[in-house]
């Protein structure tokens, strides 16, 4: 069963220090091609139930220090910012023989310090969520050696990523987790071990 995938931050800063720490975190994620870079900003205020009062969808893409301008212009310590972007995973095509690089989405979200009553402690001063950890393991499908190479180029993408975040970022804490109660690292270990 697949379940949600994150990559959680704690940086300990004040907001507008957060939403420099998220340029410096979306400028290592590795963007598809087309379209490159930042192309959504939303913000929603006080919690996830009240309206956004900002959406913008962009097309091509704009910078991280673009959409994080964008952000601050609207900087309150109860909103929260999310930043949509795309990467391209490997993705099994039917009848499961074809694989293509396809977008998927990533969101980016900064958490003001008083945001639905400070979700930011346990969920991170930044969250990247990654949706379904399908790609990284595709539990539903029979594995050879030669699908086994989509599935690991998918897991470095994931691992380079965070390798860089952890190296560039300036984050305090990090967390990557998935809903599942498993360990996520002992999952993606025996996953890719099935298949040797």
């Amino acid at each position: 069963m697949a379940d949600n995938l994150f990559l959680n931050l704690w940086f300990g800063g004040e907001l507008v220090e957060n939403l420099a720490h998220a340029v410096t975190v979306m400028r290592q994620f590795p963007f598809c091609t087309e379209p490159p870079g930042i192309t959504g900003v939303a913000v929603h205020p006080i919690s996830w139930i009240e309206a956004t009062i900002l959406e913008q969808r962009y097309r091509p893409g704009i910078s991280p220090e673009d959409a994080a301008t964008i952000a601050a212009g609207l900087s309150h310590e109860d909103y929260a910012y999310v930043f949509e972007a795309n990467w391209e995973l490997w993705t099994p095509q039917p009848p499961q023989t074809d694989w293509v690089l396809q977008l998927s989405p990533v969101r980016f979200i900064v958490r003001g310090e008083e945001f639905e009553d400070g979700e930011s402690e346990a969920e991170g001063d930044l969250q990247v969520d990654f949706g379904l950890d399908t790609p990284f393991l595709h539990e539903e499908l029979q594995l050879s050696a030669e699908l086994e190479g989509r599935v690991r180029s998918n897991v470095k993408k994931l691992v380079d990523f965070t390798t860089a975040v952890e190296k560039n970022s300036g984050a305090k804490t990090r967390l990557l987790w998935s809903e599942s109660e498993e360990n996520l690292a002992q999952k993606l270990i025996s996953r890719l071990q099935r298949v040797q």
